[in-house]
């Protein structure tokens, strides 16, 4: 049985608004202690757009969502959500505001059954997949759904990953290298599932390391260099910049 969402106290805070941005992040700096890891970052993302943060390991795309999230030790800029400043916000409320966030690490509870994981999110938002909806989008969670966490496998774990967030009602993901160490045929199924997803109104923010699986999905590319973002390469522009692209991640 899904569990019942909590009263929605202000429902500003969750309206839609086409077209509107649904992300904006400006002159964004995060530091872990005394490290100082972005260094005024700048990029949108609009409503029901799929984008990627592209760049080398250490440019700083995974720190960016961690930081969206607040999850890093300090931050300064500025962070609007659906219009909704963030940076002074506790983490646990920004979910609230339709975010799903997906680290590189899955997070899956071992001892919990697919089904158990599943449940396990509070709904945030009305909108929320149902079970039987993310068992069509994803037939090897539905075959899996006595199996314990422990004996899923990568793929099948990083499925629960995301299949989770989508019960809660997020209308953004924020996926972190979602593809990463799976074989080529689970790669392909999470492609189809991100295109689904943005075909129902959601908006994406992936973190990609694989270009090959990012570029035929994305809107927009943001690149990421040293904390910050070098350039911005729009789908259309995509086949005129590829070889300076390439240069640029190192391919």
């Amino acid at each position: 049985m899904n569990q019942v969402a909590e009263p929605v106290t202000d429902p500003t805070q969750y309206q839609d608004h086409d077209g509107a941005e649904m992300l904006r992040v400006r002159d964004l700096h995060a530091f872990y202690g005394e490290s100082h890891i972005l260094h005024g970052v700048d990029f949108d993302v609009k409503r029901g757009e799929l984008v990627t943060l592209l760049g080398r390991n250490g440019a700083g795309r995974s720190t960016t969502l961690k930081s969206i999230m607040n999850m890093v030790g300090r931050r300064t800029g500025s962070i609007m959500i659906n219009g909704n400043e963030t940076l002074g916000m506790k983490p646990h409320r920004i979910p609230r505001l339709g975010i799903g966030y997906c680290p590189e690490e899955r997070g899956i509870f071992a001892s919990l059954d697919v089904e158990e994981n599943l449940l396990l999110p509070p709904t945030v938002r009305s909108g929320g997949m149902s079970i039987d909806e993310i068992y069509a989008m994803f037939p090897n969670l539905y075959e899996r759904r006595r199996s314990q966490g422990t004996r899923l496998s990568g793929g099948e774990q990083q499925m629960l990953a995301m299949a989770r967030i989508l019960r809660t009602g997020a209308r953004m993901l924020l996926l972190d290298e979602i593809t990463e160490g799976l074989a080529p045929v689970i790669v392909q199924k999470l492609g189809e599932v991100l295109v689904k997803l943005r075909d129902r109104g959601m908006t994406i923010v992936l973190v990609e390391q694989n270009f090959r699986f990012a570029a035929p999905l994305a809107d927009r590319h943001y690149v990421m260099e040293h904390g910050r973002i070098i350039e911005e390469i729009s789908k259309a522009e995509l086949p005129g910049k590829r070889d300076h692209l390439n240069s640029l991640l190192g391919v």
